[in-house]
């Protein structure tokens, strides 16, 4: 049985047939390649109403599912002791981040009490790891899913280790991206100068998240600004359109169109 990305869900032997309960999560990112994903695997991961999709060996596609899982767990080479302690270091390293974020709540709390003062750097920390609690509740889902658990995971390592002066360097040039942005937009033409000299800054604020670059995946970033409406709102907060139209200038800039 396939069970779809967000779906609460459990397993129980219901015949008491001592069965045996095989998982394997697996993140959509490695299904397909980034210049694929938009268009064959993000339709069924956000449709609700699909929540689960039996697989049937008797079908010849759900036959070669089954036959490759079957491969995959009957593998000499798979070690499901391994796995276990896989899965082990993740929680620990959940546990270890949830842990942090309770520590830096209850310390924030306790000056605002009074009772404590913080230093400017504790303070900073604490900032910054409240901007990575935000980002995850507001957008955690989608950009796991779309980019994998490793990648999000290394990207808020690298704001955690950002330094004062490289926050203040790229807000300014978040705002300055905004600015720019909205000169271009008013020549309606996302493959001019400025519309081009939008979507490189907005490549070199991405350096400040990303740890490793690549156009395919700025032009993904770029479709999911206008797909997700959250994303699409901030972009078109000072005028309608610019979503679509920095998703544009984006394409252009990374030669996907």
């Amino acid at each position: 049985m396939f069970i779809n990305s967000g779906c609460l869900h459990m397993a129980k032997d219901m015949d008491d047939s001592n069965c045996a309960y095989i998982c394997l999560n697996v993140s959509p990112s490695f299904i397909l390649s980034q210049e694929l994903y938009a268009t064959y695997v993000t339709p069924y991961i956000q449709a609700t109403n699909l929540s689960y999709l039996q697989l049937h060996p008797n079908e010849l596609w759900g036959k070669n599912i089954l036959d490759a899982v079957r491969k995959i767990i009957m593998s000499p080479s798979f070690d499901d002791v391994q796995a276990l302690k896989q899965h082990r270091e993740k929680l620990l390293a959940e546990r270890r981040r949830l842990e942090a974020l309770i520590a830096n709540v209850e310390k924030t709390l306790l000056a605002k009490e009074g009772r404590i003062i913080m230093s400017d750097k504790e303070k900073f920390e604490a900032f910054k790891q409240q901007l990575i609690d935000e980002n995850e509740r507001n957008y955690g889902k989608e950009i796991r899913e779309k980019y994998g658990e490793e990648q999000v995971n290394k990207a808020n390592e690298k704001v955690k280790n950002m330094t004062q002066a490289q926050y203040e360097e790229v807000t300014k040039l978040g705002e300055e991206v905004l600015r720019v942005l909205h000169e271009a937009f008013l020549t309606g033409d996302p493959a001019g100068e400025l519309a081009q000299k939008a979507a490189d800054l907005h490549r070199q604020w991405l350096g400040y998240f990303w740890v490793h670059y690549s156009k395919e995946a700025h032009a993904g970033l770029a479709q999911m600004y206008v797909d997700d409406e959250r994303f699409k709102a901030y972009y078109d907060q000072k005028q309608p359109g610019m979503a679509e139209f920095l998703r544009d200038a984006i394409f252009i800039y990374t030669g996907k169109e």
